[in-house]
């Protein structure tokens, strides 16, 4: 996939990643966990990365923030520019650090991302001091302001209570103040509302999306969740078996889908529509062993307009329109398979 657009100079956009490939060594063997992958997000834009478990969204992000441990992961090739500048393999870019105060992150699970025997107001404290310098008693005071304004209730007595002593949410809204309290250029999300209900998720969404409006700040979200991919994002990489197979703005890729990866992924999705309700359909199949990634499609063995071609070769990147892309043989102009339930580049 296309990190930018043709007409788009690379050095003007805050992030562009390009053929980003990871790999770890394992008792079984090398797993090819990410292979290719390229996207590019601007400031104040979202960018949402979706996928089945496994397909390499969280790896992709860890590569850029520098969080891939060495062994047994390693990153074989590819590239990660910060407005121009290469971040992959470096912890500083411009005289800043990137961990922290270029990009911030909110992890899956904030109880196990939190010390437990450090108060809360401490940890969003510590990041201030070593990033920017402040004394322990200006931290401690900036930590409370910034959890008066991630919307926690009486933010100066929860500054010094214990992690065991928030709810799921209220851990969660922690991280956010957290991850902003260097005023990153970049807020990573990777799976910022799992194991919430819904109504606080949706507290968490409409906080994330407050604070973007306020500071300006791009965000990367990494979910599984649909729902969430058409509530925040701008634009949408999908990812399965380590690759990007479609990429493009939220519309097109929800409403105008052109891979049958992202079509089996809105199809097994709940919705409200009255002529669906009965007709959940799970992909079936399995992804592909990553030990040996296929010579062809991914997925290939779980598409039902697979044709020879996408057995034995790696499909090519087809545009579509605008910055919409999928990687799949069934763009090909010499294809005879043109299902309808697909976007094609002449479809209007």
């Amino acid at each position: 996939m296309k990190a930018v657009e043709e007409n788009v100079d690379p050095a003007t956009l805050l992030l562009t990643v390009e053929d980003l490939q990871v790999e770890f060594d394992t008792y079984g063997g090398t797993v090819q966990a990410v292979r290719g992958v390229s996207f590019s997000v601007d400031q104040g834009q979202t960018l949402a990365i979706v996928g089945e478990s496994g397909c390499g969204k969280s790896v992709t992000v860890q590569s850029i923030m520098g969080l891939i441990p060495a062994p047994p992961g390693r990153i074989t090739a590819g590239s990660a520019r910060l407005r121009g500048h290469e971040i992959l393999g470096r912890s500083t870019v411009g005289g800043k650090e990137i961990r922290g105060a270029e990009i911030g992150m909110i992890f899956q699970d904030p109880m196990t991302s939190l010390n437990p025997t450090m108060t809360i107001g401490d940890q969003i404290a510590e990041p201030l001091q070593i990033h920017r310098g402040y004394s322990a008693r200006d931290a401690f005071t900036e930590a409370i302001r910034l959890l008066e304004l991630s919307k926690i209730p009486e933010a100066a007595k929860r500054a010094r209570q214990y992690p065991f002593e928030f709810s799921g949410g209220m851990l969660q809204r922690a991280m956010i103040a957290m991850a902003l309290s260097c005023k990153p250029s970049i807020l990573i999300a990777d799976e910022p509302t799992t194991a919430l209900d819904v109504t606080i998720q949706a507290q968490i969404l409409d906080l994330m999306q407050e604070l973007q409006k306020e500071t300006g700040m791009a965000i990367i979200l990494i979910t599984h969740d649909l729902g969430v991919v058409a509530r925040m994002a701008d634009e949408v990489a999908v990812m399965y078996a380590g690759k990007v197979v479609e990429y493009g703005s939220a519309d097109d890729v929800f409403y105008r889908s052109a891979h049958p990866y992202t079509l089996g992924l809105k199809e097994a999705m709940p919705t409200n529509d009255p002529a669906r309700q009965h007709e959940l359909k799970p992909i079936d199949g399995s992804p592909p062993d990553l030990f040996a990634p296929p010579a062809g499609c991914g997925y290939c063995p779980r598409c039902p307009y697979a044709m020879q071609i996408c057995s034995d070769r790696q499909p090519q990147d087809h545009d579509l329109h605008g910055h919409h892309s999928a990687s799949c043989w069934l763009h090909h102009p010499q294809s005879e398979s043109r299902p309808e339930t697909l976007l094609f580049k002449d479809a209007h």
